[in-house]
């Protein structure tokens, strides 16, 4: 058996596709079009890239994408009142903070900063809240991508066994939620699980958001298992994921590869928010 492997690419061509027809729409009922900011502070290479692949992908689908960019050593204080004056600016409809951040600026206080109805990445408390609640309206991206490539693929979650490797605030509790929220039994795992294998094995679906090289390989899988690798780590052999993409294919039954998996859907994913914290602007939610 090989696994079915999905097309990443083919998925985000198809949202933006949609995600393009919903701007005209939009620009045409408020005669504006959307404009969205992102906070970048310092010069991360990794963020320069993606921040050309998501600047792309919003000049396809007509929204505006402007940078406001900090030195590394900007105090915290000048950076949250610009996130102030952004609230407060009417011709800015979405706003986003670029990761990774110097040591000295605390991403929550960034991030609780943000008006809810124009934070994009969904990463504020009020918004998380609501994921957790079952108000999926603006839910954080990486977790919305994952779900996006699940549907797209036609999965029945209910009483499937989900195992995601992941505890953090942006990509594992939400995404728990999101798998709650449609009746799957969820386990999530991280670095101080002990025997993680014993998880693995059993999971009708895994997710896997580590960012350690060929961490799950084909002894960590049960036969036919989805595989979504939401991992991306540059090496000296160049880009690979969490999954050993060579051992596990001849197991599961589909899987995500890197690159070409979640990376494209998750910025497709961020143009769906862009559209909703737009409407925000305009209409109470």
């Amino acid at each position: 058996m090989t696994a079915i492997e999905i097309d990443g690419r083919k998925i985000a061509e198809g949202l933006k596709s949609n995600i393009l027809n919903e701007v005209e729409k939009l620009k045409s009922k408020y005669k504006k079009a959307p404009s969205i900011t992102t906070i970048i502070i310092g010069n991360d290479t990794s963020s320069k890239l993606y921040l050309r692949l998501r600047d792309k992908a919003c000049n396809d689908v007509r929204i505006i994408s402007n940078h406001l960019e900090f030195q590394e050593n900007v105090t915290e204080e000048e950076v949250l009142e610009s996130i102030n004056k952004l609230n407060n600016d009417r011709n800015v409809h979405g706003i986003l903070i670029q990761l990774p951040l110097p040591s000295h600026i605390s991403q929550d206080k960034l991030i609780n900063a943000i008006d809810p109805k124009k934070d994009v990445e969904g990463l504020n408390p009020h918004n998380i809240g609501k994921t957790l609640n079952g108000d999926e309206y603006i839910v954080p991206i990486t977790p919305l991508s994952v779900l996006t490539i699940l549907e797209y693929e036609k999965t029945d979650f209910k009483g499937k066994d989900i195992v995601i490797i992941n505890h953090s605030n942006h990509v594992g509790k939400p995404l728990a939620a999101l798998m709650l929220n449609r009746d799957a039994t969820v386990t999530i795992c991280h670095v101080f699980t002990k025997d993680l294998r014993n998880y693995t094995c059993n999971a009708d679906i895994l997710i896997s958001a580590t960012g350690v090289p060929n961490l799950i390989n084909s002894d960590l899988i049960k036969n036919g298992a989805i595989v979504i690798d939401v991992g991306i780590v540059k090496t000296e052999d160049g880009i690979c994921g969490d999954v050993d993409f060579e051992s596990v294919k001849v197991k599961a039954g589909k899987i995500t590869p890197v690159p070409g998996g979640v990376g494209p859907v998750t910025v497709a994913c961020s143009l769906i928010n862009m559209i909703k914290t737009f409407s925000n602007c305009f209409e109470e939610k």
